[in-house]
């Protein structure tokens, strides 16, 4: 970097709000899926856990979508790093009844559970899963549930027994069953780029279009009920923010203002909408109450004040803002003002995100001319980073608070990664055509399967 901490923040703005993070970009597949997932850490020792195939009486043309369930649920588990599940080679029988476990097996080869499962196809061509997680130390069924799906579901019902298994061994919510938001660019920096915001499973698989346009797409930002995104589109030759419904077309265009229109997020109740607008002349931070379309203005200040993200409880907005003279990250109180700095370890420090507790916060740091995604307990000051890429931008939180999602480049080619809050847990989820930019972890999401 030739030019000083000013310019590159002005720089920075420049490109966060009005075109898009070059720093920040992945790579996927024509189809816009992610490529498989890459896990480079995990705990020292996982809870060693065995998934055998769950049965099937379907027909040969059904049977590959009801095989794949115990193929993504041990993969969900091993991408959480802290399961480390048996290969099949490994397993000296592959029951899929309670009758036909023998408890000792499994201890013999060192497995802390056992998870089984079945398929039943209905009359109406439905199927029904009951699926047993065996506790071998007790030899106990220590979870068993049931679902009925449809066969179109299966990957949904996968990260549903996921997300029960992570629960029931953890005491943390699981979050296999959300989604993740970007941008996706193919053939960037021509002149026939096209942009588009990708809506796509968690792991990165059934990634779908949901709007694509020939002009430059950023800042996507989920709704908290999960059925909306926010992003800024120039699909008009000025930036726009924009609502739109995830599972339909249906669009609005929420702000045209003159100048900056961009970093939309919603508020906690999804009542109102945190923004950066520049129309009074300065870039500043603005809340939108939903219904009434009517304008708050929280910042008033001559230095420019960005990346706006709020409290879990709505009770205050952070923001990043180089009023000090270097980019930083402040929290302003919306009832009262008051007005706090939170960062001061490094010159450079932005786009803050707390993690669901509301103590700890994750944002973008620069430590010797590198770009990483640091922690920090609000309580006592101290930043650890937690990334060991370069160039790492846009950190989104899991709704469970235990992992994030990121931007960054590997090689010179961009990828998304995603690690654990403690650092403990890392992996990739590598591509190979395309631009993606800003990835969002999707709220907590109601499924429609019981």
């Amino acid at each position: 970097m030739n030019f000083s901490d000013s310019d590159f923040f002005l720089r920075k703005i420049f490109f966060a709000l009005i075109f898009f993070f070059l720093l920040a970009s992945d790579y996927v597949r024509a189809s816009g899926s992610l490529d498989t997932i890459i896990i480079d850490k995990g705990f020292d020792q996982p809870i060693r856990i065995a998934i055998t195939p769950f049965s099937s009486e379907a027909p040969e043309g059904l049977r590959e979508s009801l095989d794949q369930i115990s193929d993504v649920v041990a993969f969900d588990l091993a991408r959480s790093g802290q399961f480390s599940p048996m290969s099949e080679a490994d397993m000296l029988t592959k029951p899929s009844h309670l009758k036909d476990v023998f408890i000792r097996d499994w201890r013999l080869l060192g497995v802390d559970y056992l998870l089984i499962g079945q398929n039943q196809i209905g009359a109406s061509g439905s199927v029904q899963l009951l699926f047993q997680l065996i506790n071998i130390a007790s030899g106990e069924v220590e979870l068993e549930d049931k679902y009925m799906y449809e066969i179109s579901q299966s990957r949904d019902v996968a990260h549903k027994v996921s997300d029960e298994i992570y629960e029931e061994v953890t005491g943390i919510k699981g979050a296999f069953s959300t989604k993740i938001a970007y941008v996706l660019v193919k053939d960037a920096g021509s002149k026939n780029a096209v942009y588009s915001v990708e809506i796509a499973d968690s792991d990165g698989e059934r990634s779908k279009t949901i709007f694509q346009s020939s002009e430059p797409v950023l800042s996507v930002n989920w709704s908290p009920d999960a059925r909306s995104v926010a992003y800024v589109s120039f699909e008009t030759g000025r930036p726009l923010i924009v609502l739109q419904e995830v599972d339909s077309s249906k669009r609005q265009f929420l702000t045209n203002f003159d100048g900056i229109n961009g970093s939309p997020i919603y508020s906690p109740d999804g009542r109102s909408m945190a923004m950066v607008l520049s129309k009074d002349g300065n870039p500043e931070i603005y809340i939108m109450n939903l219904e009434t379309r009517r304008l708050r203005r929280i910042t008033r200040n001559s230095a420019i004040d960005t990346e706006p993200s709020w409290a879990p409880d709505g009770s205050s907005i952070l923001f990043t803002s180089d009023r000090g003279g270097q980019p930083q990250i402040y929290q302003i109180d919306l009832e009262t003002n008051f007005l706090e700095r939170l960062t001061f370890v490094g010159n450079y420090n932005a786009r803050a995100r707390l993690l669901p507790d509301g103590d700890n916060l994750v944002f973008v740091h620069r430590r010797s001319g590198t770009f990483h995604i640091a922690w920090q307990d609000l309580s006592r000051g101290q930043i650890n980073v937690l990334t060991e890429t370069d160039l790492d931008e846009s950190p989104s939180i899991a709704p469970n608070g235990t992992m994030f999602i990121y931007a960054t480049q590997n090689f010179g080619r961009g990828i998304l990664g995603v690690v654990s809050i403690d650092g403990n847990v890392a992996y990739r989820l590598p591509s190979s055509l395309g631009d993606v930019r800003e990835p969002a972890w999707s709220p907590f999401i109601v499924s429609p399967i019981k």
